[in-house]
């Protein structure tokens, strides 16, 4: 018994076996039980578990067909899309493994998610199929795509039969453009994918299999590939069922992105294992959310803080009706108290925050719903244990006192893709078992319960996303006027932290670059939350003895 057990959730086991099934089998199950039941709604279209299921074997036959095999990686670019999950479940069901990418990466950052993975197949939404065609374009041809797959949005519902969408989606949403041409690349539609009339291959994965490459950024380097076996995602999409007290009538608003991994265990899978509706939203609006969770009676809706401030301040906030709202919750940033406090009196609804990496298959603490804290990282979850260690001396610290946050348990991943010295400098031996170091500082209170106090890492938090300085810093330095650059936080009223340049101009470039000519770069280069939203030039960067930049000096100096 550890101290935060005193306040566990009722009917809940402190840890539970991982089932030996796969996790498409979650989906062929719930078609089983629940046929007619409604899967997925998107702007006005439903779509049952059976029709769901029967989209992702076909899918998954015409991958077979174009030579995905098990173990493969396949790359699934695309905004949340009931495509995207006809997509996820059929690189499952074809005995593959999901290569999640942020759709708001550009041709430059595409390049590394096909070379890293060995990628052959990708699946985009045909918004994105220029820049994907364009990484591939620029590869060698041993090391390009075979083949891609297009889907337009309007594949997956009839713009008449919508509603009123947000203007400023028409431009993207409703746009069915030209289809790239790359040499070499074989395009394919979703409509022939769809069509075809061969049957899936034997699904043969067991839970030891690789399922799941998701990316993350570190202190330095590219992107790094954490292996997620089925067992580890199996473990949190049974575990965060049995947290929240979930069964097959929930609804869930599927607002937070699923190409990542909150949105990809605690929405998508979570919900195809228990039988639920997802309400799907291709891109955050406040006015659209507001009426769906009203429409549909949305039961469960996860996201992260600033969305709820959104919705909040609509001016049309008193004509939604959230009363049908059993759970909110999130992470990514912290919930304001005021905002926390502001629910509560309104619905009787208690923010519940948690915390988790990629690393982790999203939740390694989650507060008890029954009794959150505020502005807390909640408690180790189910079957996890959390330590707090001296990041020197890797001794337990006391309570109270700050230090690194260590997790084991099943939902740890199994180590870094082609990356065996980032794996071994990922874990330690403590109390004879198996930590994963997450680099983030925190303490313990008296409780239990874990607080975040500072990072290890070099690492951004806007709105929710991870921006990593060196990888914004590697495409900074592709821009012909730059010398050097160090990327810090700036403070951001509404986003928490916002990305800021410091930035040497190479001789003869002052005066003629501005600092908005380097900020439209990086928007046209980088995925927009990546890019800095304030540049500031200076003569030189600051240097330690040994030539290093000191961006911890720059940082402090921006945030005292």
């Amino acid at each position: 018994m550890r101290p935060h057990h005193n306040h566990w959730p009722a009917r809940v086991p402190h840890a539970i076996r991982v089932p030996a099934t796969s996790l498409y089998d979650n989906l062929a199950t719930s078609a089983r039980r629940f046929p007619d039941k409604v899967a997925l709604e998107f702007l006005g279209r439903s779509t049952c578990f059976e029709e769901l299921r029967q989209q992702v074997d076909t899918l998954a036959a015409f991958l077979y067909q174009l030579g995905v095999r098990r173990g493969d990686r396949v790359v699934l670019d695309m905004q949340n899309t009931p495509q995207l999950v006809v997509a996820h479940f059929a690189i499952l069901r074809a005995n593959a493994v999901v290569v999640p990418v942020n759709p708001m990466n550009r041709a430059q950052e595409l390049q590394h998610y096909i070379t890293d993975p060995d990628a052959r197949v990708a699946i985009v939404t045909s918004d994105l199929a220029a820049d994907m065609a364009q990484a591939s374009q620029a590869l060698p041809p041993e090391q390009a795509l075979h083949h891609l797959i297009v889907t337009h949005y309007t594949d997956a519902f009839d713009p008449t039969q919508a509603g009123d969408l947000p203007a400023s989606w028409a431009p993207w949403l409703l746009a069915r453009p030209e289809l790239p041409k790359p040499d070499g690349v074989s395009v394919w539609t979703w409509a022939q994918a769809l069509a075809c009339p061969d049957k899936p291959p034997r699904h043969e994965v067991g839970r030891s299999d690789m399922a799941l490459l998701p990316y993350t950024s570190g202190t330095t380097g590219l992107p790094k590939g954490c292996i997620h076996p089925q067992r580890s995602l199996m473990h949190n999409v049974c575990a965060g069922s049995l947290w929240g007290g979930s069964s097959h009538e929930n609804i869930a608003l599927c607002v937070v992105p699923m190409f990542h991994i909150t949105g990809i265990v605690v929405l998508l899978h979570t919900c195809i294992y228990l039988g639920a509706t997802m309400v799907i939203m291709p891109r955050w609006d406040r006015e659209l959310a507001g009426q769906l969770i009203s429409r549909h009676r949305v039961t469960h809706w996860t996201n992260i803080p600033t969305m709820v401030i959104d919705l909040l301040g609509s001016p049309n906030f008193d004509r939604f009706d959230l009363s049908s709202l059993q759970y909110i919750g999130g992470g990514g940033a912290g919930m304001p108290q005021a905002v926390a406090q502001r629910l509560l009196d309104l619905y009787g609804l208690s923010y519940v925050e948690g915390y988790g990496l990629t690393e982790t298959a999203a939740p390694s603490h989650s507060n008890p719903p029954d009794r959150p804290k505020q502005q807390c990282l909640g408690v180790p979850y189910v079957s996890a244990d959390a330590r707090v260690i001296n990041p020197d001396t890797l001794q337990e610290v006391p309570v109270g006192e700050s230090g690194e946050i260590i997790i084991r348990g099943p939902m740890v991943f199994d180590g870094y893709w082609k990356r065996p010295e980032a794996t071994a400098a990922a874990f330690i031996e403590f109390d004879g078992q198996r930590y994963f170091r997450s680099g983030d500082m925190g303490r313990v209170d008296e409780e239990g319960y874990f607080f975040m106090t500072d990072r290890l890492k070099r690492m951004i938090n806007a709105s929710g996303f991870k921006v990593w300085p060196a990888e914004v810093e590697s495409l900074l330095f592709r821009h012909p006027a730059i010398q050097e650059a160090c990327v810090i936080a700036t403070r951001d009223a509404y986003r928490g932290e916002s990305v800021k340049a410091v930035v040497v101009l190479r001789a003869g470039q002052q005066g003629r670059v501005s600092e908005q000519d380097i900020i439209d770069w990086c928007r046209d280069n980088m995925a927009v939350y990546k890019a800095p939203r304030v540049v500031q030039f200076v003569d030189s960067l600051p240097k330690s003895g040994s030539g290093k930049v000191m961006w911890r000096a720059l940082q402090e100096a921006e945030n005292p």
